[in-house]
């Protein structure tokens, strides 16, 4: 410990880290620097302030950026390459046409916003923008929706699930930051993820449809408006899509195989054959391989529909069904990994430098006094980060970095508290986010569009998170 860092009163720690955030902020939003170097950056200065020197702050960066990457960097490599699968095989149209069916073409929002939810479990968010906005943009010219009300909702929906459903990166490394079951975050984080779609939109359907916002012209090119409100000519037609349930696949067998491995863990028997398997094949990296071995299967399966997907996309085809599953696939699917697996690894080093203040517990002795709830006090911090950071999982994981020292003084379970700054991490999603700025280019929005239809429902959801958390944890469920 330097004579420095366990000098440091409380009141001189909040003014260094918000020194520090201000700074990062002035890199990113008005140098233009790159996140990743912004975050490096920022979080080295925030070592030497703290008193760790050059070299050790170098090496508090360098294990907090290993440890993160240690802990989700091949989870972020498999969703990405699961997601290649998921585009070219039509899964997420197919996923789309079975919402649309299941509403028999009403409230037609839900059904490319209930695909961002799903899909945005497994997939990193910019990614899922990537994959559902075609599918929005089709839905509203046929059913003549604005795209106020796709964008607010789809938005909504792959947000949610990005802050508070692992294994999305962010949440991912928070929760195994916090030693959190993934099961149990995986159950419980759906569970909020959904109280608070529905409960948003049905607060926000009416106003969202006040005003009229066309569709990109080069998403809907080809396609009119439905001849009638009949399901089969409302559902986008496309041949060789596979089957709904099929579809979803790839995105539930990840996902069902964690939450039962955590399950095993509790209601099985230490050494039974049972226990062993699933554990086995819930482990966070077997059950995205699994996911991603089915999405090749399933690549196989429709392979004429992937090779007419490579030859629209690339105007080659020249490469075989295979050499596209396993060499394009795992390239374009290591392009998309590279930036969320360094940003959040980054993010996780700026973590690391800040959990290693011992000034931290003293701080959380301070909050707990001041007889604010426990679960506000990571909530908060993750608003505050997320307003002013940009990045959901930069402000979550640098939140769980500041909180990690506090959980005796707070008394709050791994999940509560891994919850809790998900939850905070949806709160401002605003102009210095860049997935703001994708998903309006995507959806035909301009800034202040964005604001309404973005920034909002994203508030009204956070808000909605955090009182179904504190309901669940008053009444000892978490």
């Amino acid at each position: 410990m330097n004579p420095m860092s366990a000098t440091m009163t409380p009141g001189i720690f909040l003014v260094t880290l918000a020194l520090a955030i201000a700074a990062l902020i002035v890199l990113i939003i008005k140098l233009k620097m790159h996140p990743v170097l912004a975050l490096f950056l920022t979080s080295l200065g925030l070592g030497l302030a703290l008193g760790n020197g050059l070299i050790g702050s170098v090496n508090l960066v360098n294990a907090g950026f290993g440890g993160t990457l240690n802990g989700i960097g091949v989870t972020i490599i498999l969703g990405s390459i699961l997601a290649m699968g998921i585009q070219d095989t039509g899964a997420a149209t197919a996923i789309a046409n079975f919402f649309t069916r299941l509403f028999r073409g009403k409230a037609l929002e839900l059904a490319p916003s209930l695909t961002a939810f799903i899909v945005s479990i497994p997939v990193f968010g910019d990614i899922t923008m990537v994959l559902t906005a075609p599918i929005a943009s089709i839905l509203a010219l046929r059913r003549k929706i604005s795209m106020s009300s796709m964008a607010a909702f789809t938005g909504l929906g792959l947000f949610l699930t990005h802050a508070l459903v692992p294994p999305t990166p962010g949440i991912l490394a928070i929760a195994l930051m916090y030693g959190a079951d993934l099961g149990l975050t995986i159950f419980w984080g759906t569970v909020i993820s959904a109280v608070a779609f529905f409960g948003t939109w049905l607060l926000m359907r009416k106003w969202c449809e006040k005003e009229w916002i066309d569709p990109r012209p080069d998403f809907v090119e080809g396609f009119e408006p439905a001849k009638s409100d009949k399901v089969e000519d409302i559902i986008i037609h496309a041949p060789g899509l596979p089957n709904a349930f099929v579809a979803l696949l790839p995105v539930l067998i990840p996902v069902v195989l964690i939450t039962f491995g955590s399950f095993a863990k509790v209601y099985m028997g230490e050494g039974t054959a049972a226990r062993v398997f699933f554990t086995s094949t819930g482990d966070r990296v077997i059950a995205l391989l699994l996911g991603v071995v089915f999405t090749l299967v399933l690549g196989f399966a429709k392979g004429d529909k992937v090779l007419a997907h490579h030859l629209r996309t690339t105007g080659s085809d020249k490469e075989s069904l295979k050499e596209i599953l396993f060499g394009t696939w795992v390239g374009r699917g290591l392009l998309v990994a590279l930036l969320p697996l360094l940003i959040t690894a980054m993010g996780g080093a700026m973590g690391g430098v800040l959990k290693t203040a011992p000034v931290i517990k003293e701080l959380g002795v301070m909050v707990t006094s001041s007889h604010i709830m426990p679960l506000l006090v990571p909530y908060l911090t993750a608003a505050i980060l997320m307003t002013a950071v940009g990045s959901m999982t930069a402000a979550g994981l640098t939140a769980a970095g500041i909180i990690l020292p506090m959980m005796d003084t707070l008394g709050l379970s791994p999940v509560a508290a891994t919850l809790a700054i998900g939850s905070g991490t949806l709160m401002l999603n605003h102009l210095n986010n860049s997935g703001f700025w994708i998903m309006s280019q995507f959806f035909n929005l301009n800034t202040k569009q964005g604001l309404k239809y973005i920034t909002a429902p994203c508030m009204v959801g956070s808000l909605i998170s955090i009182i179904t958390l504190m309901i669940l944890v008053s009444v000892g469920l978490i």
